[in-house]
């Protein structure tokens, strides 16, 4: 290292303020409430059907509003958070999915539990701003791994909750179960009010309003595309109408950022070679970890008379993500450990590989409950791995005033890719069920984990391509604050 790249990280091995200690974890914590809040849909969407009388269709808005809000809102806060009301702008925010838990907990109309969901589903644009945080007042080193935990408790922290709310609902009722995200909510908003500081100084932060709802109305027609299988199959002109609007409406959106001087999103960033490999190996890598989520969680549900399943109940269906969520924090830590040898873009190929090797031992083994934990082990493996390596990528070469605005954005990429990837398993079980029968043929199973097969070769492929474009020399691990970001920009914050 020489001496100029010495003088530019003095905190490398600086000891961490005994004022950041508590920060870490509580960051962590509030990323790790918001993801499992969200994620209380999955287990409960058969038990709102019988409570609130509604079909299971209607019951699953419950889990997809909650995608639709986070996604729509994540952007705006990402731009909030680049601006000196940060602070402001967590603490109201896990204000609304505090008020929103308890909508849910109320003895209330359904619509009003849709109008709860949507309110908690806000809170996963606040994972973005965590990093951001974390970048802006933690060492480096120290900033980059909590960055990767955030990462990936996002993702895998849907195993914490799920197993919990299960339970809940199962001994306790509906209100139970949901009364779970409302002491949690409550929990992290105090958490955030004592620990969270202000931005740094100097930072300014502007919300083009109209872009926002053009924005928010594109994303909201992709993602109820993906989520709208019976759409497809009864209505083919709408939905292909509807598809053809949500392409305008984006292209729109994109030109505008481009014109303005105050981008909702960094557009020329995110154009960045390695930003835009990153989003894109996390676009198709995320289908593909969702695909093999869905895969798992329904066959482990099938009962027995459809030939195949176990039959398990909602409750000990959630246990089988344990393996999942245990291992994928393994990963999350071996891959801090390994970063600084490895570069970021062949970790993402690994973790792919890893992914693809979960959808072959589906696709071949899946005659027992030991091998679907075994699944259920390798896919968190290799999801924990994907997740901690995608922040290096992007914050490599993002300023630092952009983290919590770069990091929005590969958000809304993840969470159209796990709409597509359930769309994906959905349309082929679907495609696989014989008229007149309620469970597709066990061979669709296995069509579905092919497909899969192929959508973690795809995703190996790009990001070993992104590996092949990196600038020589440039090492694996994040560039030094005051190096120029895209388009020769320096750094900026503290």
């Amino acid at each position: 290292m020489t001496a100029a790249r010495a003088h530019d990280r003095p905190t490398d091995a600086a000891p961490i303020p005994s004022e950041a200690r508590p920060l870490v974890p509580a960051l962590v914590f509030v990323a790790l409430v918001v993801a499992a809040v969200a994620s209380l849909g999955t287990p409960l969407v058969t038990s709102v059907a019988t409570t609130f009388h509604v079909s299971l269709d209607s019951a699953q808005w419950t889990l997809t509003i909650a995608l639709l809000s986070g996604a729509v809102a994540t952007p705006v806060l990402g731009r909030l958070g680049a601006g000196p009301h940060r602070r402001a702008t967590i603490l109201a925010t896990l204000a609304i999915v505090v008020a929103g838990s308890a909508l849910t907990v109320l003895p209330l109309p359904f619509a009003w539990l849709l109008v709860g969901r949507a309110a908690q589903g806000v809170g996963l644009g606040l994972t973005a701003l965590m990093m951001g945080v974390a970048r802006d007042h933690l060492p480096e080193d120290r900033g980059a791994a909590t960055i990767a935990l955030i990462s990936v408790v996002s993702v895998v922290g849907a195993g914490v909750g799920y197993p919990l709310a299960a339970l809940l609902a199962e001994f306790g009722g509906l209100r139970a179960a949901y009364g779970l995200g409302l002491l949690v909510t409550a929990l992290a908003l105090v958490t955030a009010w004592r620990s969270v500081p202000a931005a740094p100084e100097g930072r300014s932060a502007h919300v083009n309003v109209a872009a926002a709802l053009v924005l928010a109305g594109g994303l909201a027609l992709v993602l109820f595309l993906a989520g709208g299988r019976s759409l497809w199959s009864r209505h083919l002109t709408v939905a292909v109408t509807l598809a053809v609007v949500a392409v305008l409406l984006l292209c729109v959106w994109t030109v505008s950022e481009l014109r303005t001087r105050t981008p909702l999103v960094g557009v020329r960033a995110v154009r960045h070679p390695a930003v835009a490999g990153a989003n894109l190996a996390m676009f198709v890598g995320g289908s593909g970890m969702y695909l093999l989520l869905t895969l798992v969680t329904r066959y482990a549900q099938t009962p027995h008379s459809a030939g195949y399943g176990f039959g398990l109940t909602t409750f000990v269906a959630g246990l089988v993500l344990v393996p999942f969520s245990v291992l994928g924090f393994v990963a999350g830590r071996i891959t801090q450990r390994v970063r600084e040898r490895i570069d970021g873009p062949l970790l993402l190929a690994g973790s792919a590989v890893v992914v693809g090797c979960g959808f072959v031992l589906f696709a071949t083994a899946r005659s027992n409950l030991a091998e679907l934990l075994a699944v259920m082990g390798v896919l968190g493996f290799g999801v924990g791995g994907f997740s901690a390596a995608v922040p290096g990528v992007i914050l490599a070469v993002t300023p630092k005033s952009e983290t919590s605005s770069a990091m929005s954005f590969n958000y809304v990429v993840r969470s159209v890719g796990y709409s597509l990837g359930s769309a994906v398993g959905g349309l082929v079980l679907a495609a696989g069920t014989a008229t007149g029968r309620l469970f597709p043929d066990d061979d669709a199973y296995t069509t579905a984990a092919l497909a899969g097969v192929a959508v973690m070769a795809a995703t190996t492929t790009a990001a070993l391509a992104l590996a092949r474009r990196r600038p020589p020399g440039t090492g694996p691990g994040p560039v030094p604050a005051g190096a120029p970001g895209p388009g020769g920009a320096g750094r900026t914050g503290s």
